[in-house]
């Protein structure tokens, strides 16, 4: 076993190895900056409706909590109700923002792939690797060793 990891160790130690970590190249380029910002705007109008949702909500439970010794029965069965209401509609609101933000995402990411793989595979060739591992699958690497940088380059000079 041993003459066989031997026996290999010529062949990687003339291998040109890079690390690169695809995500951070992703969420650090202008485009997904410029996109970050798009989206606040985007859903910014939505994300307040479901926070002024939130804050209804929790001014009733509180005052249920606070009040319902005080409250007759009809009064806090609809306070209850209009809790119930606020939690429905802001249930709602959320599952319907986070679908638009995902299909949003997703657009996002099929129009920038085609260009970070381009950024990727210049990075590569003209650093002439001959392997390139994903940093998350890496414990520790040499900055030198590091593409990441270089791929975000790349990918922001390409338009």
């Amino acid at each position: 076993m041993s003459v066989l990891v031997l026996a290999s160790f010529p062949a990687a130690a003339q291998m040109k190895i890079a690390v690169l970590d695809y995500q951070m190249a992703l969420l650090e380029s202008d485009a997904a900056k410029k996109y970050s910002v798009d989206a606040e705007k985007k859903f910014g109008t939505q994300l307040q409706r479901l926070r002024n949702l939130e804050a209804e909500a929790k001014r009733l439970q509180e005052r249920m909590q606070s009040e319902g010794e005080k409250l007759n029965q009809t009064e806090l069965e609809k306070l209850e109700l209009e809790f119930r209401q606020k939690a429905r509609e802001f249930q709602a609101q959320s599952k319907e923002l986070n679908e638009a933000k995902a299909g949003s995402d997703r657009e996002m990411l099929e129009t920038l792939k085609p260009r970070l793989d381009q950024a990727v595979e210049a990075a590569i060739q003209a650093g002439g690797f001959d392997l390139v591992l994903d940093r998350s699958a890496v414990v520790d690497v040499k900055a030198e060793y590091d593409i990441t940088r270089q791929v975000i380059e790349r990918l922001n000079s390409i338009r």
